[in-house]
């Protein structure tokens, strides 16, 4: 189903119309623009990029009153990696799962293709954003049986060659068919847990440290594998990492997070010319 084709059908809430990223920003007295005008050639990427995923003035407070997000608004290309760094509890993983509502944003805050996803089914949303974990979670049964979960769900069984081609997108030889999540380790266990989300034909890849737990091998296989759904397939990805030179190796853009902030938005081979003193503090202890 194309997601463009399917607006009609999928938003149930007819309060929150579509959002013309055309329209000036409508900023209140005392409220600071925390969207960075950043121009798509002035980091690498074509003007006639499309924007896949708009954040508007998203905010979150925890419930003891703290501030996790402050009026966040960002832009992300469609067919890009955007690597979301920053210190520890500063929002990347708040902002990451507001994406596809696995925190729910208020309305008319994240918009996918230009419509506020507050009024699209979540499972639909969720099978168009996927995410993966720090740590793969396989269900019982063989990889095949994780991998056609997802389109099982919506009443379609993949063939094996389907299951086969998932395989390899994610790396993976046809050995693994077969096998159970026991056998396979970390590494393998994540790239089996990319093949599932991949079963269901996402269009943006949301990915929260996934890599953390691997060894430097098993980083490059799913780092390679990114780099090529991009290439091959222009799916965008958003990729929340504490890892400076990984985001620096894949990402196209990077989005600097301070204190639930976007305080920079640069490529990364401009990291070092970072301008906000916490951010270039953690820059410099990170690198």
């Amino acid at each position: 189903m194309e997601i463009s084709q399917s607006w009609s059908k999928i938003i149930h809430d007819g309060s929150s119309p579509p959002f013309d990223s055309s329209l000036p920003l409508e900023i209140s007295q005392g409220e600071t623009r925390h969207l960075l005008a950043v121009e798509m050639n002035e980091i690498g990427l074509k003007d006639e990029a499309e924007t896949k995923i708009q954040v508007r003035g998203l905010n979150k407070v925890s419930d003891k009153g703290d501030c996790i997000l402050n009026s966040v608004s960002v832009d992300i290309p469609g067919g890009v990696i955007m690597g979301i760094i920053g210190p520890s509890g500063s929002g990347k993983s708040t902002l990451l799962r507001a994406l596809n509502r696995l925190w729910e944003p208020p309305k008319n805050t994240v918009f996918l293709d230009g419509n506020d996803i507050c009024g699209i089914d979540v499972l639909f949303l969720r099978r168009k954003v996927g995410m993966l974990f720090q740590l793969p979670v396989l269900f019982e049964g063989t990889v095949a049986d994780n991998i056609r979960y997802g389109p099982k769900l919506k009443g379609k069984k993949l063939s094996d060659d389907e299951v086969y081609k998932l395989l390899a997108l994610a790396d993976l030889d046809s050995s693994f068919f077969n096998k159970s999540g026991g056998e396979l380790s970390v590494g393998q266990a994540q790239r089996v847990a990319l093949a599932r989300t991949l079963a269901n034909e996402p269009e943006v890849l949301l990915l929260d440290e996934p890599t953390s737990a691997l060894d430097p091998i098993s980083t490059q296989n799913i780092e390679d594998v990114l780099v090529k759904l991009k290439k091959d397939q222009k799916m965008t990805i958003v990729m929340v990492s504490h890892g400076i030179k990984q985001i620096q190796r894949i990402a196209d853009v990077v989005c600097l997070l301070v204190d639930g902030e976007i305080v920079e938005i640069m490529k990364p081979d401009q990291l070092s010319e970072a301008n906000h003193p916490m951010a270039l503090r953690f820059l410099q202890l990170s690198s």
